[in-house]
């Protein structure tokens, strides 16, 4: 319905609500403070989290249903006018962008100074945080809009080509890859050594 909710977490009172132009897809990030989250209206917001208060908004030229992750003062965030954003957390400022072929509605996970994402143009992306610089790309069968989840060196992505893949997270190669029955869009979820992730064909995988 357009809204940003601000739920009390004991009892679900509502505390709060933002309405934005456009559908919310985008989960928040809230962090320090502050929630910073997108919109199908092409903004990015930073909302204060005990009142709702505007901080900032970023505008983009396409719908962000990509969730935010916040990391040392800065916000990475995709959006559908084929995009990856580094924004600064305090005031919403560019730090950099940088083009990828296609809608970019995966969510960013950054770890040790690399941001690494998905993209409609059936790429996973590995760019430096800190300037955007690419450090690495793997080419898929379709679009990449599962959030990759990296551990122990290895970044676990789904694709629209109904596969799970494990990447070496420094070059990028392709250490396995698992086939499913259908799209893969669900970020994965690594414990003790096991992947559990979603897919189209109705089914849960622990791999």
């Amino acid at each position: 319905d357009s809204t940003v909710y601000a739920l009390d977490a004991s009892d679900g009172t509502k505390q709060w609500t933002v309405e934005t132009g456009g559908t919310v897809r985008s989960s928040p990030a809230v962090v320090d403070g502050t929630v910073y989250v997108g919109s199908g209206d092409r903004t990015v917001y930073a909302l204060d989290a005990s009142d709702s208060t505007q901080q900032w908004t970023f505008e983009s030229r396409g719908r962000v249903y990509s969730s935010p992750a916040v990391v040392d003062d800065t916000v990475y965030i995709g959006s559908n006018d084929s995009t990856v954003y580094a924004l600064d957390a305090s005031d919403g400022t560019t730090q950099w962008a940088v083009e990828t072929g296609n809608i970019v509605g995966s969510s960013p996970a950054v770890v040790d100074g690399t941001v690494y994402v998905g993209s409609g143009d059936n790429t996973v992306n590995a760019l430096d945080a800190s300037d955007g610089t690419q450090q690495w790309t793997f080419e898929t069968g379709h679009y990449v809009l599962s959030s990759p989840a990296v551990v122990d060196d290895t970044v676990y992505v789904g694709s629209y080509d109904s596969t799970v893949y494990a990447l070496d997270a420094s070059d990028g190669t392709q250490r396995w890859a698992f086939q499913t029955e259908h799209f893969v869009t669900s970020p994965p979820a690594v414990v003790d050594d096991t992947v559990y992730v979603g897919s189209s064909d109705k089914t849960v995988y622990a791999l």
